[in-house]
């Protein structure tokens, strides 16, 4: 029986679910350039100031000419010594080029969120990174 229920938890891990993988539909991420960025907020707990966040981050992404895969998440609350849950708000965006993602920090809509949004925040801190495989 604990074999049987070993190999069930192992072939579900290795197929996985859409439960597991947390989305209804896949997402592509570009392997080309990441962008990851963490958000930290002046004032993480108020309800207002998250709201408005939210709608003007979610606005630049459905009027966002370059971003492909567009990723909107909060800390997991992942108890592990090397996991950073510091920030409020995660974004991780992909493009096809890094010149494409040059575009993409001069497009309108990425502008306008930032001055609609940047007095909510104290700090981001910005990850780039080109795919090797």
């Amino acid at each position: 029986m604990m074999k049987f229920l070993k190999l069930v938890i192992i072939l579900t891990v290795l197929t996985g679910t859409n439960k597991l993988k947390g989305q209804d539909q896949p997402v592509d991420l570009d392997k080309n350039f990441t962008h990851v960025v963490y958000f930290y907020l002046n004032n993480p707990d108020n309800p207002g100031e998250r709201a408005a966040f939210e709608s003007s981050l979610k606005k630049f992404l459905d009027n966002s000419l370059y971003a492909k895969t567009k990723f909107i998440g909060i800390p997991a609350e992942t108890p592990r010594d090397v996991v950073d849950n510091s920030y409020t708000y995660s974004l991780i965006l992909s493009f096809p080029s890094k010149e494409i993602q040059d575009k993409y920090q001069e497009e309108p809509a990425h502008l306008v969120f930032i001055e609609e949004s940047s007095h909510l925040w104290k700090k981001v801190q910005v990850y780039d990174s080109v795919g090797i495989y």
